[in-house]
C-alpha cells in the first residue's frame, strides 16, 4: 500500500492544475475577501465579530468539499471505467488499498490548503488562530469523512465518469452554499440556519466556528456531522462496484 501510495502522489504532482483548487483557491479567495475593508471591521450584525473571521472556517470547508466532491469522484470512477481497478485485483496489490492512497492523497492537499488559509488569515488579516484547536481539529477530520464518503458513494454508484462527475459538480454546488461560501452560516436566518444545521457542511461550519472562537461546538451540529461521516462512509464501502 505504501508503494501504491507513493505512486499516487507522483501521479497527483504531476497534475498542478488538480491540486491548485483545493490547496490554493481557497486561500485566494479568502485574501479577495479580506481586502474589502467592511469584512476587517466588527459587525454589530453579526455580534462584534469581523467576517472575515467567519470566512477563515468556512475557505477551509471549501478545500474539503472541492477535493471530497469535485476531484475524488471522477478519479474513482475513472479507475473503475478503466478496469484499473481490476487489473489489481490481478496482483498482490488490493482494489481497497489504491483507494485508501487516492483517499491518502486528497487528504493532504485539504489539510495543505487548510494550512494556508490558516496562515494568510493570520498574517493577512489578524484573524485569530483556533481557539479550541482539540475540537476544531476533530470537527475538520469529520468533515473530511463524511465529504470523503459522499464523494466515495457518489464514485461507487454513478455509472460513468461523466455522471459521477455530473452528480459531484451539483452536490458541490449545494455544499459551498451549506459551508457558508457565499453567505456565512452565523449570518443566515435562524429557519435557514436550523435547515443548513442537518447538512454535513452546514453542522461542520457551525462547530468550527464555535470551536474557532474558543467554545465547545454544541451538540446537534457535532451529532449530525458524526451521523453523515458514520452514515456515507457505510454506504460507500457497501455499494461501491469494483468493476
Amino acid at each position: 500500500m505504501t508503494t501504491i501510495t507513493r505512486t499516487e502522489f507522483r501521479l497527483a504532482l504531476r497534475s498542478p492544475g488538480n491540486l491548485f483548487w483545493p490547496v490554493a483557491f481557497p486561500a485566494i479567495l479568502l485574501t479577495i475577501l479580506g481586502l474589502i475593508p467592511s469584512f476587517r471591521e466588527p459587525n454589530p450584525d453579526l455580534g462584534g465579530a469581523r467576517v472575515i473571521d467567519l470566512y477563515v472556517p468556512v475557505t477551509i470547508l471549501l478545500s474539503v468539499i472541492m477535493s471530497g466532491l469535485q476531484a475524488l469522484p471522477p478519479v474513482l470512477s475513472a479507475y473503475r471505467e478503466q478496469k484499473v481497478l481490476r487489473r489489481y485485483a490481478t496482483t498482490p496489490a488490493r482494489p481497497f488499498g489504491l483507494l485508501m492512497a487516492q483517499f491518502a492523497v486528497q487528504a493532504a492537499t485539504v489539510v495543505a490548503g487548510a494550512v494556508l488559509v490558516l496562515l494568510v488569515g493570520r498574517l493577512g488579516f489578524d484573524a485569530q488562530l483556533p481557539g479550541a484547536p482539540g475540537p476544531y481539529l476533530l470537527v475538520f477530520a469529520m468533515a473530511l469523512v463524511a465529504t470523503f464518503g459522499i464523494g466515495g458513494l457518489i464514485a461507487g454508484t454513478a455509472a460513468s465518469t461523466k455522471t459521477a462527475t455530473t452528480v459531484g459538480s451539483v452536490a458541490f454546488i449545494a455544499s459551498m452554499f451549506t459551508a457558508g461560501v457565499w453567505f456565512p452560516v452565523a449570518a443566515m436566518p435562524d429557519p435557514l440556519r436550523d435547515v443548513v444545521t442537518f447538512t454535513p457542511l452546514g453542522a461542520a461550519a457551525q462547530a468550527m466556528d464555535s470551536a474557532a472562537t474558543g467554545q465547545w461546538p454544541e451538540l446537534l451540529p457535532v451529532l449530525v456531522l458524526t451521523g453523515w461521516a458514520v452514515t456515507a462512509t457505510a454506504l460507500a464501502v457497501r455499494w461501491f462496484r469494483w468493476e
